[in-house]
């Protein structure tokens, strides 16, 4: 009863001002600069049900985020001007070899594989071009080695004749005319070499080169393992020089593409070869070069992964342009980006974006330039529940 006695005491005049002041305060506390949104409406209003002790989604959408909370997320914000920039399109797209830069090591004929000089290579390792790897023992038909084998016995006996008769012969020269002395040593030299070319083919073996200097992509061979002819046995591949192919189903693509980039993979360059004229499961195939960047070291990436192009094109839009982060999914699923509209309060925003690289996207509708975007910590905010 004091309390209330002790503040009916007081002017009627100092009450009012007090409770206008208290007005003015709550509404201050939820207003800030810049609050309004792309069509004029305004986002400064005050909050129904702000909670002000902690982190809070509030019954219109908007967040609460004190400013000591603000600091732990590392929450930052920009004011984004309006800028022209080239859009991007996904593509589709996987990593290849490039031929000029890589091969496949491939027996011309059946056989036993057989280590190199340096043993079989492994996936990984280092190779320089023309270095054995490995070698494949030839094996013919128990029927067809036979043959052979009568075949080199014949050439063996023959030799041995044409030999003596070379012998006798030149022990009668002067005698016997040279034509024939020369004739019969022709003879023993084809005999020789033809022994010595079906002796060779008994124990022939095939070496299995490098074709270029990089590293092994695949290695499918065991010490003793019989291969077939032309079964692939070594990628080889230049990590710095790699193709990506991407489909597109618009023949008037490439003419509107100027270069591009890897989604997701920092570093990655992508420049535009040459676009195929004929259609491979309904869609056009591009190829890009992979380019790292100037004193970069280029990206891992391995033969046959699966990657997305974001090819950029020559078109220009108009738009705010926000690191990739920025854009957030809401419940529905919609593009969102956090807009500041208080010291305190995050109000979420539908927005229109299209990619730009793997780490930009502009927005085309949803935002004005006088918004102060969450560039920093927007996933954070949108898991505030």
């Amino acid at each position: 009863m004091k309390r209330k006695d002790s503040w009916k005491a007081v002017p009627a005049s100092l009450r009012a001002l007090a409770g206008g002041m208290a007005l003015f305060m709550a509404a201050a506390a939820h207003a800030g600069p810049g609050a309004h949104g792309p069509n004029g409406e305004h986002l400064d209003a005050p909050a129904a049900s702000a909670n002000a002790s902690g982190l809070a989604r509030l019954p219109d959408g908007s967040v609460n985020i004190p400013k000591l909370a603000q600091r732990r997320m590392e929450i930052r914000t920009v004011l984004a001007p309006l800028a022209e920039a080239g859009p991007s399109v996904p593509l589709n797209g996987r990593v290849l070899i490039d031929p000029n830069a890589g091969g496949r090591v491939q027996a011309m004929h059946g056989g036993r594989i057989e280590p190199g000089p340096n043993g079989l290579p492994v996936a990984g390792q280092t190779v320089r071009k023309g270095q054995v790897l490995a070698w494949v023992r030839h094996h013919a038909e128990p029927y067809e080695q036979a043959g052979q084998q009568a075949q080199l016995s014949e050439l063996r006996a023959s030799r041995t004749v044409a030999e003596q008769r070379v012998q006798r012969l030149e022990a009668l020269e002067g005698t016997v005319p040279r034509k024939e002395i020369e004739a019969a040593r022709a003879e023993l030299a084809s005999l020789r070499e033809r022994e010595r070319g079906i002796g060779g083919s008994l124990k022939a073996r095939e070496a299995l080169v490098a074709p270029v200097s990089g590293v092994i992509a695949k290695a499918e061979v065991l010490n003793g393992q019989v291969v077939e002819a032309r079964e692939v046995l070594f990628e080889i591949v230049d990590p710095a020089r790699l193709l990506v192919e991407a489909g597109t189903a618009d023949p008037a693509l490439p003419a509107r593409i100027e270069g591009g980039t890897l989604a997701g993979i920092e570093g990655s360059e992508l420049r535009l070869v040459g676009a195929s004229r004929s259609l491979r499961d309904g869609l056009l195939p591009l190829t890009f070069r992979l380019q790292a960047k100037a004193g970069a070291t280029p990206p891992a990436l391995a033969v046959g992964q699966p990657v997305t192009v974001l090819a950029r094109l020559k078109d220009r839009v108009e738009g705010i342009v926000l690191p990739a982060q920025a854009v957030v999914r809401n419940a529905a699923n919609e593009p969102v980006v956090w807009i500041k509209a208080g010291a305190e309060r995050f109000v979420p925003q539908p927005v229109v974006f299209q990619p730009l690289d793997a780490r930009t996207v502009i927005v085309t509708r949803g935002l004005s330039a006088d918004n102060r975007v969450v560039v920093q910590g927007a996933p954070l905010v949108n898991q505030i529940r």
